[in-house]
Order: structure tokens, then sequence, then C-alpha cells
């Protein structure tokens, strides 16, 4: 969803700053460059509030991505707007070549900026033994500092760099991620509190009465002209459809961000820069009580919602399971998933992760190869981290599909030399906890998996049974059995009696 995103962050921005500052011109009797200078601050989407309309909401999962990553990628656009035009204010005159330019450098020196400091401080972050994990966050403000520092030396975007570094962090895998992610989470919402009470300070409302009129005919042309049409022109090609572009048209909120970019005109002493705010005042107040009250209903009326969160829950972890490299997945079933009647041994884990717990309602469940998932359960799923890409991928199946094991292939009849056979395993036969072909048969099922070891039983197309490991055993259902029988009275590991048995389990059905 990057693409629609980008779009919406820099063809949306730019038009929903246009067409509310010329609606500000003939509202509020300003200038062209103080009415887009007013337009701009009013251009961004917050991404606070986008994400807290989206965390109780049932939106489909391709608008809720695309709304996010516009959140995040549209306030540095409208930071370099309204500082053009605000210098274009101040300053006379600008040309608009000139502005566009300084536009574009800004950006793309930005952009290269965060890029590249987010991605050395992945590895930064990956090869770092720290004393304590208190001190990742520490770093992670060190991160972000060099980003915009070194993005503003070069006269590029610090707010884009910042916010792409930030980006490049959160989607990788690196050591204390959940204590990070707390740590900003409440610094967020500490200055999502402290623009807030800049907000009161600055609005006096004994002024709100001169200008609620023209603030609100503002504030609705932004709502109901501005967005709605900023964010179907800036979706044409990209495969939405009439509903969820008015959906995306109507989940424009603002909050903090329009405060933020109120206060440079107010620095730089623009002239009417606190009528701008008595602007904001109203902008925020309807933004949050029309639109993020009526959004979800009216999105279920343009059925362009899902059964399933539009934010899906995050991999949970705690301190001594993510130091010892793993995660722990919670995964809801609702009604649409397509694991809905599968067995477990045919949810398709990788070797590296297995389902700790099934919950069914008030009931702890111990999983079982043989266990079928029901609407309602929640399966949390040990992982390592080396597979949570591979997890990632996995959970998305468990939605949409396909699960389970492939219908097997008609049994092919052949002439076997031998009714059963015992030899070293060949790496040329592939992973024996996944092979795709056994002694030049190919695999139509994988009945058991081994946890410990590389390992598996499975069903080959002329159906003759092997397991798979250290050594390859292939016969039919009663000489297999006898030949794990051997072994399990061999065996002198808890691990080889368990997976042994296990066998004989499964040969016997």
């Amino acid at each position: 969803m990057l693409r629609p995103a980008m779009s919406l962050a820099l063809v949306g921005t730019a038009a929903t700053a246009a067409i509310t500052g010329f609606a500000a011109v003939l509202l509020l009797d300003l200038s062209v460059l103080e009415g887009l200078l007013l337009g701009a601050i009013l251009s961004s989407t917050d991404g606070a509030a986008i994400f807290a309309l989206l965390r109780g909401s049932t939106l489909r999962r391709r608008l809720a991505r695309s709304l996010e990553g516009e959140a995040g990628f549209n306030d540095p656009v409208a930071v370099l707007l309204v500082l053009g035009f605000v210098e274009a204010i101040a300053h006379p005159p600008h040309g608009p070549l000139d502005f566009l330019v300084e536009f574009a450098i800004e950006l793309g020196i930005g952009a290269v900026v965060g890029l590249g400091v987010g991605w050395l401080a992945v590895q930064a972050f990956r090869r770092a033994q720290l004393a304590s994990t208190g001190l990742f966050p520490v770093a992670s403000l060190a991160t972000a500092a060099i980003a915009y520092g070194g993005a503003d030396v070069l006269h590029g975007s610090g707010f884009l760099a910042a916010y792409l570094t930030g980006l490049a962090l959160g989607g990788a895998l690196i050591p204390a991620k959940r204590t990070v992610v707390a740590f900003h989470e409440g610094m967020a919402w500490v200055a999502q509190l402290s623009m807030f009470f800049v907000l009161g300070l600055l609005v006096f409302p004994s002024q709100l009465a001169d200008v609620w009129v023209e603030g609100t005919a503002v504030a609705l042309v932004l709502c109901f002209v501005a967005r709605p049409i900023a964010a179907w022109v800036a979706t044409i090609g990209f495969g939405f459809t009439a509903a969820e572009r008015v959906a995306l048209g109507w989940a424009g909120l603002r909050g903090a961000v329009p405060v933020v970019l109120a206060t440079f005109p107010v620095i730089e002493g623009v002239p009417q820069s606190t009528e701008f705010f008595n602007i904001v005042f109203f902008v925020v107040v309807l933004s949050t009580i029309l639109q993020g009250v009526t959004f979800e209903p009216l999105a279920n009326r343009l059925h362009v919602t899902t059964n399933e969160p539009a934010l899906p829950r995050v991999i949970e972890e705690t301190g001594t399971i993510r130091r010892l490299g793993a995660e722990v997945v919670e995964f809801p079933v609702g009604p649409e998933d397509a694991i809905v009647g599968v067995k477990v041994r045919d949810l398709g884990l990788p070797r590296e992760a297995l389902i700790n717990v099934i919950v069914r309602g008030e009931e702890a469940i111990p999983p079982r190869g043989a266990n079928t998932i029901e609407v309602g359960d929640s399966l949390h799923v040990l992982v390592r981290s080396s597979v949570a890409v591979e997890m990632r991928d996995l959970l998305e199946r468990w939605r949409t599909g396909p699960v389970g094991p492939p219908p097997r292939p008609p049994r092919q009849v052949r002439a076997h030399a031998t009714p059963f056979t015992v030899r070293p395993w060949d790496p040329a036969d592939g992973d024996p906890a996944d092979p795709t072909t056994v002694a030049g048969r190919k695999v139509v099922d994988r009945l058991r998996l081994r946890r410990d070891t590389a390992g598996s039983l499975v069903l080959l197309d002329d159906g003759v049974l092997a397991v798979c490991g250290e050594t390859l055993a292939l016969g039919r259902r009663d000489l297999l059995g006898a030949y794990a029988r051997r072994r399990l009275s061999r065996a002198t590991a808890d691990s080889d009696r368990a997976w042994w048995a296990e066998v004989i389990a499964a040969v016997a059905r």
C-alpha cells in the first residue's frame, strides 16, 4: 500500500492545501499567499487521530494501511508547504518555480538521509550489547536526532528524515522492540498533550466570536469538499472502488499536527497568524466530532469493512522471551478466517514455531495435532525471531487462505524392488523437515513434524510412508510401524522416544 499512501501524502496534501486555501481567500478576505498558508496548515491529517480511529475500526486492511502510511508521510509535506509560504510572505518576491525546486530538493535529501540513517541504525541496534533494555529507547532518540540534524545540515527535510528512520526501526526486528515502541507511544501522548495545551494558550474564547462563522465554514469546506476531492484525485489509477475512495475522503481527521504548524507563522510574525489558531480550533473540534463519530457507521454503510480489526494485532513479547530470540503471536480466529475447521497439524507452521495454547472461551486447551480450529479461538504461537517475517505471511494466509494440505493426487501404482528401505538421509533429498520428493517420489502430505530437530513423517504419491531425518525409512505402514517400534525400544534420549512414539501412533491410524 506504499504507492497509494505516497500519492495521498503528496498529491492529496497539496490538493487539500490548494482547495482549502482558495476557499479561505474568499471566506476570510485574505491574500492568496495567506490563504494558501492557512490551507497548508490544515492540509495534513493527524497520525495519532487516524491511529485512534483505526484502532476501533474494522475498515478493510488495504484502506487502513493506506491511511496509516498517509498519516506518516504527509506531515513532512505539510511542514515544507507551510515553511515555503511563510518564507514567501516574509521575504517576497518568491517565484513559484523556486518554491517547487526547493520543495523537491528538501524532500529528496530528507528521504536519502532518512533511509540511510535508518538502515545504519537497524544494523547498529542488532549488534549493540547494551547493559539494559532501557538504553534502547535512549538510542532511538539519538538516532532520530542524528537523522533530523543530518538532513537539516544538508538543507533537506529533517522531519521526513526522522520519520523514515523511525519507520525503518519500527519495521525491523531489533532488540527490546516492545520497550522502544512503548516508550515512544508515551512520548507521543506527551507531545499531543503539549500541543493541545499550546492551542489552549493561544486561542482566546473572546476572539472566537469574531471568526466562528468563517472558521466553521472553512472547516466544513475542508471536511466536505477539499479532503474528498483531494483523496479522489490522489487515488486515481490504484484500483479503489468509488465506496473506498469516499471512505478515504471522509477519514481526514485533524488533530495536533495543525496546532504545531500554526505556531510557525506566529514565530515568524506573519499577519493574522493568531487568527489562524482560531480557525485551527474549529477545524480540530469539528473534525473530531463530525468525522470521528460518523466514520465507522459510514464505512459500514459503504460496505468497506470486514470482520477483523483494521490494525492487526502486533507481535507481543515479554522481556525474557525476546532476549532469548523468540516472540509470541496472538491470533484471534474470526468467522471468515480460512483456518476455521482446519486441524492444528495442517496449519503449515514452520519448524521454528509452535502453538503454545488455544484459548476457547474461558478455557485454555493444550494444542494437539488433531485439534480443530473453531471461530472465536485465540491461538498463542511461539515463534523464533529468525522466522518472524515468514510467520507474518503465514498469518495472512490464515486469514485469506489457502490453508491445509492440498488435495492428494491419485495414487501412483509402481513396482517396488523392496517393500522397505532404510538408508542415511541424502542432502540431495532436501530439507528433512519439509521435503518435496523422497527417493524420487512426490510428497503429497506431511503427517507429522519433528520439533527438536529436522525431521518429519510424510506420505508419498504411491501410498508409501517415509520417516525423514538423519536416517530415511521408507515402506508400507506395517513395516514402517515395526521399524518405529524397534527404534523406540532402543532410544535413550527423551526426544527420540517421544518422536518414535508419535510416529507409531500416526502409522497405526
